[in-house]
């Protein structure tokens, strides 16, 4: 056998070469069909030459018989020669007899022709075709991955455009909006500005969890995958051999005037080096081969921005939390992958021992672990490589800024009672698992909120101890939530300047380099928005909302619940109604609501249904009217309580006069901003009232309303209709009325969508 000093890797010479490979092995495979075919086309000619023989032999043997004496001694023989007959038919006999004895060679070579060599081949080539069919699949696979790896990087870079998208319509918001509403959109704003740099952030981080795959995937999976292609076909090759040798020895028996052919046929065989033929191959398929360029971050076509993270504070947090989580990780996953990676190694090494015929288990069956194996791998080398990116990505940015951080140890939560989350001061909502809660301090959380969570839990507290810092929380939650945060500084913590074009200068600036028909739809949307102010609206109820056509639709708004209940109606409530007195006064701040003074009686009409609040009638003063007051201001009899109040027959004051649905507490704070003036001045001169607890929002009227979930992402194509973005959570206003569109508000305003393309939830 020939040997090379050096053997060609494909792996390491082909690169990105799969296809080729696969189909230069597939041509392989199927050549043993033509081998095949030959044998089995050579048996049958030695079937018919045997019986050519025998015939021959046949006919010559009664032809002598015939002429044996004659030959022998003549035609009159003065004695009878008997059964003697000649040396020269004797050795006639021989000869004959030796035909015969070649033709009855020649028969049991054509039967070990299709026994010991054609058979064999049909199963090597079944074998070998099954064995490059896993190759195939299992390339599919790692393709699969791969594509699936980019596609992830797509839908990310897809959020990352949608979320500066959005913080640019909400600084349109900003600049548009009324005063009374301007401190909201402007908080709203800036924490949109917050979201937007942590999905930034997760996108930059995306990109290099990519790039690694990536790397990874070209430079091992389909290396490795490309140098199993060579053995096996190294493997069939050295098969074939094999068969080749016994048809030779075959032949070699049966023929022996022809052994010298056939040894020097046996002495050629096994130099068919299989490295000779890959050598070959290698020659005539190397071509040039350059990497695929690594992914770069690309900025969003209406936030112009750069690929430096975002450092500030809000995005430190949720980076260190992110940071803390990879770190903790890392070790396990470590050994997990060195684990897996000794059982490839030894899964290979059966592989090679049946290769060399050491081994007597089935190649497929190794095949099969093999890859199982591998593709466990895999798995566990991709979290691994994500967490040591996410690592590296960030502290590299920010620095290790999880050191001496007490990240809190959250745990999912189903909560029976109303809970606020500490972070943000929204409410939990949800059948199960509605959000997180810390096992040490009690620190409640959204979901969506657990990587903005600071780490600074003070460790393992008491009953009471959780209470009072529940109440600091919740407090700080709610200053957090009511002020907007300030606008960025010229520099962050990390001694980079805040980027320009985080800015709304920078930003209106920048749409000048946007497409013409952004602009065009952008100043549609300036013209089409309305100046009056919503206490021109007319009544509750009546205001309109501009829609793509113009046509302004009526906002369908709850009616207060003195609608429900007249005056007659509560001055006839029964005496024996449970009763109470108000421990704070209070003064009404919303549709739906009393003022009442501190210490005042009143009779329970319908008691605390879980809102936090209750409908009361003063006892005292003429013409008194039943409203809702917080129940945490007043002071009830619980002797005799009525049944709980049904929500459903009830309507909600949650809806205000200008058609928002928020609670009251928040819906009111903008309209009320411009009396805090003539409040202060007032408040000077009068004595200081007690002060009442914090009221509850009222949950009620949000049951009112139907929201819809978008399933696809729809641009709007004809008057009337509204854009939504796949996923977007709208309020529904008019149902299908049967043409297959129904009305909805989503972020883009009110319009019609198609019916099919939303789900109501």
């Amino acid at each position: 056998m020939a040997e090379l000093e050096i053997a060609p890797d494909f792996g390491a010479e082909l690169k990105d070469g799969f296809k080729p490979v696969n189909a230069w092995v597939t041509n392989g495979i199927a050549w043993l069909d033509d081998i095949q075919q030959f044998y089995r086309e050579r048996s049958a000619i030695e079937k018919e030459y045997s019986q050519k023989l025998t015939a021959l032999a046949k006919r010559y043997f009664e032809k002598k018989s015939k002429k044996t004496s004659i030959l022998s001694v003549g035609e009159t023989p003065t004695v009878t020669p008997g059964s003697l007959e000649s040396a020269s038919m004797t050795t006639w006999s021989v000869q004959l007899n030796t035909l015969e004895a070649r033709a009855a060679e020649h028969d049991r070579l054509a039967g070990h022709l299709i026994s010991s060599v054609a058979e064999p081949l049909k199963h090597l080539e079944a074998k070998y075709e099954d064995l490059r069919k896993k190759h195939v699949e299992y390339a599919g696979k790692l393709e699969k991955e791969r594509d699936a790896n980019y596609a992830d990087l797509k839908k990310t870079k897809g959020k990352y455009d949608s979320i500066c998208q959005d913080v640019e319509n909400r600084r349109k918001k900003t600049d548009t909006s009324f005063d009374h509403g301007k401190q909201k959109a402007q908080s709203a704003f800036y924490q949109h500005q917050g979201e937007m740099r942590n999905t930034k952030n997760t996108y930059l981080i995306a990109i290099n969890v990519t790039n690694r795959q990536k790397e990874r995937y070209y430079n091992e999976y389909v290396p490795d995958l490309m140098n199993n292609m060579q053995a096996l076909s190294e493997s069939r090759v050295s098969a074939l051999n094999s068969i080749w040798s016994t048809a030779s020895s075959l032949e070699t028996q049966a023929l022996t005037r022809s052994t010298e052919l056939l040894e020097h046929l046996s002495s050629e065989i096994p130099r068919n080096n299989p490295i000779l033929d890959s050598m070959m191959f290698v020659r005539h398929n190397a071509a040039p081969w350059q990497e695929p360029q690594d992914f770069v971050f690309e900025p969003s076509p209406v936030w112009l921005d750069d690929d430096v993270m975002a450092a500030d504070p809000a995005s430190k947090t949720f980076l260190m939390n992110i940071l803390t989580k990879s770190k903790s990780s890392l070790n396990e996953l470590r050994l997990d992958c060195d684990g897996k990676r000794r059982e490839v190694e030894a899964t290979k090494q059966v592989r090679q021992l049946i290769k060399d015929g050491k081994d007597d288990r089935d190649e497929g069956e190794v095949v099969r672990a093999l890859f199982h194996n591998q593709e466990s791998l895999h798995e566990s080398e991709r979290k691994r490589v994500t967490a040591e990116v996410e690592v590296s990505t960030i502290v590299s940015a920010v620095g290790d800024i999880s050191i001496g951080a007490r990240n809190h140890t959250f745990k999912n939560q189903t909560y029976k009672i109303p809970t606020n989350c500490d972070l943000c001061g929204d409410r939990l909502w949800g059948l199960t698992a509605k959000g997180m809660a810390c096992e040490e301090c009690g620190f409640t959380c959204h979901t969506k909120c657990e990587l903005k969570v600071p780490a600074d839990c003070p460790g393992e507290l008491t009953k009471e101890q959780k209470k009072a810092i529940k109440s600091e929380r919740q407090a700080a939650a709610q200053a957090q939530a009511a002020a907007p945060p300030p606008p960025p500084s010229n520099g962050d913590s990390s001694g980079g300047t805040q980027r320009s074009s985080l800015q709304r200068s920078d930003t209106v600036g920048s749409m000048n380099t946007l497409s013409s028909g952004y602009a065009a739809s952008a100043q549609r949307s300036v013209s089409n928005m309305t100046t009056k102010s919503s206490i021109d609206d007319g009544p509750a109820g009546a205001a309109g909302v501009p829609t793509s056509t113009g046509v302004a639709r009526p906002r369908v708004m709850a009616p207060p619940p003195s609608s429900y209940r007249t005056n007659d109606d509560d001055s006839a409530v029964d005496s024996t109604e449970p009763r109470g007195k108000m421990l704070y006064a209070y003064q009404a701040g919303g549709e739906g609501e009393i003022s009442i003074a501190d210490g005042q009686e009143f009779t329970l009409v319908e008691p605390d249904d879980g809102s936090g609040w209750i409908k009361i009638l003063p006892t005292t003063g003429f013409g008194a009217v039943a409203g809702l007051v917080p129940t945490s201001y007043a002071e009830i009899n619980t002797s005799s309580l009525p049944p709980p109040v049904n929500l459903a027959t009830r309507p909600s004051p949650l809806a205000s006069g200008n058609g928002d649905l928020r609670p009251h507490s928040q819906a009111t704070s903008g309209s009320t901003s411009s009396l805090a003036g003539a409040d202060d001045s007032l408040a000077a001169s009068a004595p200081k009232k007690k002060q009442g607890p914090a009221v509850a929002p009222r949950r009620g009227g949000a049951k009112k309303v139907k929201h819809v979930t978008a399933l696809y992402t729809y641009s709007a194509g004809g008057p009337g209709e509204v854009d939504m973005v796949e996923g977007e959570r709208m309020v529904l206003i008019a149902p299908d009325s049967g043409d297959g569109w129904c009305e909805v508000e989503a972020r883009a305003g009110k319009g019609i969508v198609p019916s099919s393309w939303v789900k109501e939830v």
